[in-house]
């Protein structure tokens, strides 16, 4: 018998024997087992194949996660490897974006009231009754839609960079408006925006003088996706929707001075999306919103992971 063949037999042999004396749950490389592993799965909700991420215990408080433009329920990843052992988290993936099925946009409708009326057929079929919405960017608009129309489901809400006000859209959205008053005419232009590498990186770093903090593979894979088939034509739809947002801002906003949510808004000082003086929009809302400014960008769980999930574990645990 060849050498190598003899030493691969013996080292098999060795392997077989300690299989059954070696840890369940044990990562390779790592020193604990994980209790709690982020799962990957898919529901069929309406017709589509929704992908998301699930982690922790059935019967533990439940977050439900709602990611931004261009990102995926990928960007929640360091809140489930640091709160899946106390929380129940959930997070999906929308129509059209990460891993969930992609219609055609001549055949669906990319708008957020969609977007809301999905989600909420969604957590339906995961039997999600209460939860805390965690809603970053696009998760704004389709969390308030989903609160407003069940707000019996709805323990509290954490607005991480999310808009509810027309000032906290500031003036890098004037061009945008410009194309939501003529589709048509402006279309070439907001996708050259919109969905550029220029773009994509700004809306991760934003005006954070710590450059070297990030990931380029942020926004490489974001940029990526954008390029993929269909998505300028899902993107741009989605994006046009986007003034109903707006139009509908008061409405969210007298709903939260009406309910008066547990609150907890964090943000991303460096941020060039949005307006820093959103923040402190909400808590001329909910007066007893608390409030948290970091310096991070429009994706602050880039760099405040840690931060972040001590903040929401706190908020959390004082809801018990």
């Amino acid at each position: 018998m060849h050498l190598f063949l003899k030493v691969s037999r013996a080292v098999l042999m060795v392997s077989i024997t300690l299989a059954p004396f070696q840890l369940p749950g044990v990562a390779q490389g790592k020193e604990h087992p994980v209790k709690y592993p982020t799962l990957y799965r898919t529901k069929q909700v309406d017709g589509l194949s929704i992908f998301y991420r699930e982690a922790g215990p059935k019967d533990a408080p439940a977050l439900l996660l709602l990611h931004g433009l261009p990102s995926s329920s990928r960007m929640f990843e360091p809140l489930f490897s640091r709160l899946s052992d106390r929380y129940h988290l959930v997070a999906p993936d929308y129509p059209g974006f990460g891993h969930t099925d992609w219609p055609d946009a001549t055949r669906f409708a990319y708008t957020f009231d969609h977007y809301a009326e999905i989600m909420n057929h969604f957590t339906e079929a995961l039997g999600l009754s209460r939860y805390t919405l965690y809603m970053q960017d696009y998760g704004g608009p389709v969390g308030f839609r989903m609160a407003l129309a069940h707000p019996d489901r709805i323990e509290a809400l954490i607005v991480q960079d999310a808009v509810s006000h027309n000032e906290g859209l500031g003036a890098n959205w004037k061009t945008r408006r410009t194309f939501w008053a003529d589709r048509a005419a402006n279309e070439s232009a907001l996708r050259a925006n919109l969905l550029s590498l220029a773009t994509t990186r700004t809306r991760h770093v934003g005006s954070d003088p710590n450059v070297e903090r990030y990931d380029p593979d942020l926004w490489t894979d974001e940029f990526a996706f954008l390029n993929q088939p269909g998505q300028a034509e899902i993107q741009s739809d989605l994006f046009y929707d986007y003034r109903t947002n707006v139009d509908a801002y008061p409405k969210w906003q007298a709903w939260m001075r009406q309910k008066q949510p547990r609150l907890l808004v964090i943000w991303g000082k460096y941020d060039l999306s949005f307006d820093l003086s959103e923040p402190e929009a909400y808590r001329r809302d909910v007066s007893n919103a608390e409030v948290h400014v970091l310096d991070a960008g429009h994706f602050a769980l880039d760099t405040k992971a840690d931060e972040i999930a001590a903040l929401v574990d706190q908020f959390m645990k004082a809801q018990k």
